[in-house]
């Protein structure tokens, strides 16, 4: 069972609702510039903890984490943050324009309770990267602390949670942001015990889908164990479940029409020399070619009823790229992955064109240098520093569903679920 529980936030101390200032995007997403320009804004932004100044070298004297470690302690003890008084499941909205039309998309944010990938409870959809996971244990380590959610995905197809979303939000939001995208975030808190136990009952029997996080959930797994082991050795008990038992979560209706999840495109560069004609030739062997149609490329791609790539090589060639007919990607992809992973078009890409023309292997971390990933098509078709771009269609939820509950994992950036959760509303204490 998902064990959903209520927690007492980390916040910042603010007098205004508004703690634009404070906020910042996921961490893997900020670049050095961006993050002197949050900087800017505040000195105690969220991403003086989320990436302190330092030596990556944990070994080095002022490095990131010692650094990170004395600056919770400090903020903490000036009262710059502060934590709230009673326990608490939040609401979060996030609200913005797309194509014309006005979106939101709200979360209920608790203490998840961790649970193996294996238990089936809490279930990934895409691959971690080692080097990622290492430098978030050690920043979890050094704060003993959530610094950001996990966004997770749970089924209600017939929006039984809509009516908790609603009567939070009649009230003012104790705090709201606004990113440099125009997006609103907006919290509230459920202090009612009543509904907190509906939400833990209605949450109990459900699986959890991972949708962003995967990063941050495994490593919380692995301090758990750490902190499990630590505790065993010094012959510590507790009372009750302890707080690194649990990782704060976003938790957001899958079945929500709003919930919005985005294409991330490919740029790749060949090992050695590219040769466009021959790569050009070696695409006819499983996919139809043909001359690209005028329109917008999302248009393009999303009246085709097979995989369809649109495919620019360095030279301004450009092309439409489609599975061919009698081609089954289950029976012609040799992987020991089931039928649902080998039918996502990320793979089809993967494995028909990425490897075996471009020597691009997931499992080969030297090859994947040679691969980029663009969120906007356009910027995508204008191939920066590459010699081949792929623009796709978005990862359908079904889908996602369906290679979860495979046990499978998606190929590195299958989904962009927009917006991105932001850091600085909400962290969570693990001490």
């Amino acid at each position: 069972m998902a064990l959903v529980k209520p927690f007492n936030a980390v916040v910042f101390r603010h007098d205004e609702t508004d703690i634009s200032r404070l906020i910042a995007p996921p961490y893997d997403v900020i670049s050095v510039e961006q993050r002197e320009a949050l900087l800017a804004k505040d000195p105690h932004n969220i991403v003086a903890l989320e990436l302190p100044e330092g030596p990556l070298d944990p070994n080095a004297p002022g490095n990131r984490y010692e650094t990170g470690a004395a600056r919770w302690i400090e903020w903490s003890e000036q009262n710059i943050l502060v934590k709230d008084l009673a326990p608490a499941i939040y609401v979060l909205e996030q609200s913005w324009e797309h194509d014309g039309r006005h979106v939101r998309r709200r979360a209920l944010v608790g203490a998840i309770e961790l649970r193996p990938f294996s238990d089936g409870v809490v279930l990934p959809h895409e691959r971690t990267l080692p080097k990622a996971l290492d430098d978030r244990l050690r920043m979890t380590r050094a704060c003993a602390a959530n610094l950001s959610q996990v966004f997770g995905l749970f089924t209600d197809p017939a929006g039984e949670t809509d009516p908790v979303f609603e009567n939070a939000m009649r009230s003012e939001p104790i705090s709201q942001a606004t990113d440099t995208d125009g997006v609103l975030s907006r919290l509230w808190a459920i202090h009612d015990t009543h509904v907190i136990e509906q939400i833990h009952v209605f949450m109990a029997p459900k699986q959890i889908f991972i949708a962003d996080g995967h990063h941050r959930y495994t490593t919380a797994l692995a301090y758990r164990d750490e902190r499990r082991a630590e505790d065993a050795a010094r012959d510590i008990t507790h009372a009750e479940a302890p707080a690194y038992d649990f990782v704060m979560m976003a938790l957001v209706n899958m079945d929500d029409p709003d919930l919005l999840v985005l294409p991330t495109h490919r740029v790749a560069r060949a090992e050695g020399a590219f040769d466009t004609a021959a790569f050009w030739t070696a695409l006819g062997e499983y996919f139809d070619v043909t001359d690209l149609p005028s329109g917008h490329p999302s248009a393009l791609l999303a009246s085709s009823t097979r995989t369809t790539f649109i495919v620019k090589s360095a030279d301004g060639t450009t092309r439409l790229v489609s599975l061919k007919s009698d081609i089954d990607p289950a029976t012609v992809i040799a992987t020991e992955h089931r039928n649902n992973w080998k039918r996502l078009d990320v793979a089809i890409l993967q494995e028909l064109i990425l490897k075996p023309l471009l020597g691009i292997h997931p499992d080969d971390p030297s090859t994947l240098e040679r691969l980029t990933f663009v969120k906007d098509a356009h910027d995508a078709l204008k191939v920066p520093g590459g010699d081949v771009a792929f623009v796709v269609n978005p990862t359908r939820m079904e889908q996602l569903r369906a290679v979860a509950l495979d046990g499978d994992t998606m190929p590195q950036k299958s989904t962009y679920f927009y917006p991105k959760l932001l850091s600085g509303l909400l962290m969570k204490s693990l001490a």
